[in-house]
């Protein structure tokens, strides 16, 4: 066993670098290859992780610095635009999954208070993961996407208060008497009294001297979310109360972009020891003991929030498409299950086996979900039948109340690019029908005066029920290949006699779709490009004439 602290840190971090470029390589999330280091250098295996007040330490810091930058993101006008949607489907998922998962962690064996733990655990899904393997895909601008971040905001504000709920029910065995209740939530007030009041006087004039000395930067966020942190700690609330606090106090000013940037990458790095840390807890005759557990807790993630975001959303009227892939996308549990479940393991009520299951299932789902995400488009081609018998019986059909209209042009997306499209043929006079996923964005358009149509253009059977005949013009404003794809594809075997208008983001996109006869390519960020150039060199014209 290595005894030196620093080797024995250095070696883990040599070994966390190693399982994150095996996970890169086998396209898997590095917060699993963190686990898994922490497995293999904890005391079952290498032992190399002896060093636990100085790891717990750093996993501290890479917490804090986590839900500093969770409420970083926070700032009103963001938690407005996340839409009913949204709101609605996260609330009602995060209340359905915690109440099927405290019934199944019942019928495991597990008593009430660790059922509750292991509900609300299940309930989030991982922001790390989620959004960068959308943004990967460029999929964050997808109506899906929107949604899918839109809920995990709702469950960042809700694992706050899951916490600040576990700190004020205290040690197991103590009583939750009202005055100290009281006493937490006094001190709670207090400690927001104060944040609030530095914040209006004291750090609009901080920043923007900060503004003028970038070096210092990253010092203030990190010492800022640290001191708050610990002043929470000191007031009897939790240090990652504090954090979140101290990211939410920034969260309305205009260098909260920049400072974020800035402690991303610290945060990548310190966060790995909770993982480590956690990882290296776990035994081998825990996961053993919870394995078969564990497995049936994956099972129920994996398909059950699908199934229940199916559900909230169907019933707001979203197809079951756009349904199904947020679903997906939000099909595992979070690095805020686990640091939940670690802090109530710090505070004593949680046991061992406990935070081995959630340990087990975090790994599972993270690993499989990723799969999920990868692989979207063949799930969503293998469930179709499945998905229009569930659209038929919940919505009917759709694309037959205009199919006996002619339209001048039919534009497929109304998005931001769809709508300025969209306003621009309406002010030149032209009758158009919109089509859209989106029914809140197919509200807008409506109030335009034009008509809209709410379906999955993705779909081959939706586009052959489009009123196409004597329509002049087609065009697809969506922002993904696969859409655009289907759409030509579509038009082409139905031989469509107009013009075809496709949307392409990159150069190869763009070479393919050229290949077709009648298809005009629309690159937006070419054009936009091409305008601020032109932009930039009429005011050097402008500038050398005047000199």
């Amino acid at each position: 066993m290595v005894d030196d602290t620093f080797l024995q840190i250095g070696a883990v971090l040599g070994l966390a670098l190693v399982g994150g470029l095996l996970a890169k390589l086998l396209r898997q999330p590095v917060i699993v290859a963190y686990i898994v280091v922490g497995v293999l250098g904890g005391p079952a295996f290498l032992g190399l992780v002896s060093a636990e007040d100085e790891i717990k330490l750093l996993a501290k810091l890479g917490i804090a610095i986590l839900l500093f930058l969770v409420g970083l993101k926070l700032d009103i006008h963001l938690i407005r635009a996340i839409g009913p949607v949204a709101l609605i489907t996260g609330a009602g998922q995060v209340l359905l999954t915690a109440g099927l998962g405290y019934l199944l962690a019942l019928g495991l064996g597990w008593d009430s208070s660790s059922a509750v733990y292991i509900a609300v655990a299940l309930t989030f899904s991982s922001t790390i993961i989620v959004v960068k393997l959308l943004g990967d895909r460029r999929e964050l601008d997808q109506l899906h996407g929107r949604i899918a971040v839109g809920i995990l905001i709702v469950q960042d504000i809700l694992v706050v208060i899951a916490m600040l709920a576990i700190v004020t029910v205290g040690q197991p065995g103590e009583q939750a008497l009202a005055s100290e209740i009281a006493w937490t939530l006094g001190g709670g007030l207090l400690f927001l009294a104060a944040v609030a009041m530095v914040s209006r006087f004291v750090l609009p004039r901080l920043l923007e001297w900060m503004a003028k000395n970038q070096e210092l930067t990253l010092v203030f966020g990190v010492s800022w979310a640290v001191m708050l942190a610990a002043a929470s700690s000191w007031l009897g609330l939790s240090m990652e109360i504090g954090a979140f606090v101290a990211g939410v106090a920034l969260a309305s000013t205009p260098y909260r972009e920049s400072l974020g940037a800035r402690m991303i990458s610290l945060r990548d790095i310190m966060i790995l020891f909770f993982f480590i840390e956690l990882g290296s807890s776990l035994t081998l005759d825990g996961a053993i003991s919870q394995l078969f557990p564990a497995l049936i807790v994956t099972v129920f993630i994996l398909i059950g929030k699908p199934i229940i975001v199916l559900g909230v959303m169907l019933a707001q009227g979203y197809r079951a498409t756009v349904a199904l892939r947020t679903g997906l996308t939000i099909a595992q549990i979070s690095e805020f299950s686990l640091i939940l479940v670690a802090l109530g393991y710090s505070l004593g009520q949680v046991n061992d086996d406990l935070l081995s299951l959630i340990t087990l299932v975090a790994i599972f789902t993270i690993t499989i979900s990723t799969y999920f995400i990868t692989y979207q488009e063949r799930l969503i081609a293998m469930l179709s039948p499945l998905t229009r018998v569930i659209e038929r019986r919940f919505q009917g059909s759709g694309a037959e109340q205009n199919a006996s209209h002619p339209y001048d042009a039919i534009v497929i997306g109304a998005g931001r690019l769809g709508s300025d499209i969209v306003r621009g043929l309406r002010d030149e006079g032209s009758d158009l029908l919109v089509v859209d996923l989106d029914p809140r964005a197919l509200k807008t358009i409506g109030a335009y005066g034009v008509d809209t149509l709410y379906g999955d253009a993705s779909d081959p059977d939706f586009i052959k029920a489009l009123p196409l005949h004597e329509t002049r013009t087609v065009v697809c404003a969506a922002p993904d290949r696969t859409t655009n794809m289907v759409v030509l594809e579509a038009l082409q075997r139905l031989e469509f006699g107009g013009s075809i208008c496709l949307t392409a983001l990159d150069a190869r996109t763009a070479e393919t779709f050229e290949g077709y006869r009648h298809v005009t390519v629309v690159r937006p960020f070419k054009m936009a490009a091409h305008s601020i150039v032109d932009g930039v060199k009429a005011q050097m014209k402008t500038d050398d004439d005047n000199a």
